[in-house]
């Protein structure tokens, strides 16, 4: 970590402890139960630091001397209740001694004559079979390599996606049953998970059972959509539009005008040690009673997040999202944590890495539980096998994913796409799945300062994407000066999907060469759809702190003013 954030932390760690020493005491227990309620009950720690996203090896100054800045995407000081103050981070590359050496070698490989090798036709075919129906099956008769804990049977989430969405996003089951989930659409963040980056990816959440019913314990599809639109409302921090809700009926005064009535917006009016707000149905008397929390930037206890990383399909000119999964990536958080607890954490990991810089972070879980992320959460995966079918990460495998969803100052609770999710003015007020709509006439974001977040990547990055290697992207957006166009950028402001989907040779291309390293089996050195050897990648970072050229990080404005709205 920088030395600026480093001294915020140990501001921030005295300050604890001079103003209530209890409730830093508080802070440490709380997360010692969150990280016992998601933490896997076998732990097994692999060498190095694998939670160092490939992203963050991207030399920043090219040849040609011009600075890039694709880092502002992931680090900065984003504010409570996410402590991880790490903008400047953009500044210097903060590397331990294990991490100084690039793991990710799969960034350095030619994979153009394996990828010419391959015909569109066999790809097309390959991409559009479906990999998650035979999961479940396979789930309930798991092989031995499978069964970490040796119980005879699969002790990790089971898959239970339907993947049939309504009007209303909701997955429903073949008999017209709901299985809980539903799906949302939100602006991918800007860099590799783009799809015109090599993958398609979309999301669903699952609220406990008390969120879904009413207040006598009946399932309620209105109750369910509110309690969702107040979660929207507090991890965005904004008013959220709803469908014409019967306050009196759910029992809660939603818009805030001191009445029971039609209300058409969750106002947001949470106030910092609670009030202002409430979840509706059951979830309410539980509430009420402490044994589920409301918080904003939080998600409650119970929440379920799932999402799929998929292949490109084409037909035609369009680039889709394809029916087969590259992966299937889960979330749950079994415990609550406090914003008290939180700010501990983060405080306690900055001194940590400041006095004892050679040390690695533990990874601790399985393959069948999945690994706990230090902040309430647990997440657990599965990935392609050789043959294309869907198998549990490794734990090597799963710490890939720590690097992003712990340490990182944008995310809200963790969690990068929920606070992204598309407001309530889009198709199906952004409730939707990408099989029910592409990304055609979605407007760019436009951050709270008012500027378009897509266009300031370009114009920091220089390219689309963090490796600058996507020279499509380059070619359509960029003049043989390295400007911008003006007329491109006036499209972006109107159709995110003129830059976000690739052309049909492009997106074949990715295609195939992900489809090498599934055969390879080499995930644990790299997962980045690349043919040709990366160039604007360091292989190692010297002893000393290296500066990145930026001469001032990007501050993160999402929280000034209503974001992402149009």
């Amino acid at each position: 970590m920088a030395r600026r954030s480093i001294l915020v932390a140990l501001v921030a760690v005295a300050s604890v402890g001079c103003r209530d020493g209890a409730r830093a005491t508080r802070g440490r227990n709380d997360v010692a139960a969150a990280t016992a309620a998601a933490t896997p009950a076998r732990p097994t720690i692999p060498t190095g630091a694998p939670y160092v996203p490939p992203q963050c090896y991207t030399k920043t100054q090219g040849a040609d001397g011009r600075v890039h800045n694709p880092c502002f995407t992931c680090h900065a000081d984003a504010g409570a209740p996410n402590y991880i103050l790490d903008g400047a981070l953009q500044l210097g590359y903060g590397f331990g001694p294990a991490s100084r050496v690039n793991p990710w070698t799969n960034l350095f490989v030619d994979r153009t004559a394996a990828v010419a090798a391959m015909s569109d036709d066999d790809t097309l075919a390959y991409v559009r079979h479906d990999n998650y129906g035979p999961l479940a099956a396979r789930l309930a008769a798991p092989p031995p390599a499978w069964d970490a804990d040796g119980d005879g049977r699969w002790s990790g989430w089971l898959p239970d996606l339907a993947f049939r969405f309504d009007d209303g996003g909701f997955d429903r089951t073949a008999d017209g049953g709901y299985t809980g989930w539903r799906a949302y659409a939100y602006y991918p963040l800007p860099g590799t998970f783009w799809p015109t980056n090599g993958s398609f990816g979309d999301a669903m959440i699952r609220l406990p059972a008390a969120f879904r019913e009413d207040a006598a314990g009946r399932l309620d599809r209105t109750i369910y959509a509110t309690n969702l639109a107040i979660l929207e409302a507090l991890i965005a921090r904004r008013d959220v539009a709803i469908e014409p809700t019967d306050e009196r009926v759910v029992g809660a005064d939603l818009d805030g005008d001191g009445r029971r009535g039609q209300a058409r917006v969750v106002k947001y009016r949470w106030k910092p040690g609670g009030g202002g707000m409430s979840w509706v149905g059951r979830a309410a008397a539980l509430q009420a009673r402490g044994e589920v929390h409301l918080a904003a930037g939080l998600f409650p206890e119970g929440t379920e997040l799932a999402h799929s990383v998929r292949y490109l399909d084409v037909a035609g000119e369009h680039v889709a999202m394809a029916a087969r999964m590259k992966e299937l990536r889960y979330m749950v958080k079994p415990a609550w944590v406090t914003y008290g607890a939180l700010e501990f954490q983060a405080t306690a990991e900055a001194v940590e890495k400041e006095q004892s810089p050679q040390k690695t972070r533990p990874m601790v879980g399985n393959p069948e539980r999945g690994i706990g992320n230090r902040a309430g959460w647990r997440m657990q995966a599965f990935i392609e096998d050789a043959r294309g079918d869907l198998r549990p990460q490794s734990l090597e495998e799963h710490a890939f994913c720590i690097g992003c969803h712990s340490g990182v100052g944008v995310t809200d609770d963790s969690v990068f796409s929920f606070g992204r999710k598309l407001a309530a003015d889009r198709f199906q007020r952004g409730w939707y799945h990408g099989s029910q709509r592409g990304l055609d006439g979605v407007p760019e974001p436009v951050r709270a300062d008012g500027r378009g977040e897509y266009t300031l990547y370009l114009e920091q990055n220089g390219a689309g994407d963090e490796l600058r290697a996507n020279q499509e992207v380059i070619a359509r957006f960029f003049d043989e000066r390295g400007a911008l166009k003006a007329d491109l950028v006036a499209k972006l402001r109107e159709d995110v999907s003129v830059l976000l989907l690739p052309s049909r040779e492009r997106a074949l291309l990715l295609d195939k060469a992900y489809r090498v390293i599934v055969g390879e089996q080499s995930f644990t050195r790299g997962r980045d759809t690349t043919v040709t050897p990366a160039v604007n990648v360091h292989r190692e970072l010297p002893e000393d702190e290296l500066p990145t050229g930026i001469a001032e990080p990007v501050r993160d404005r999402r929280r000034v003013a209503p974001a992402f709205v149009r």
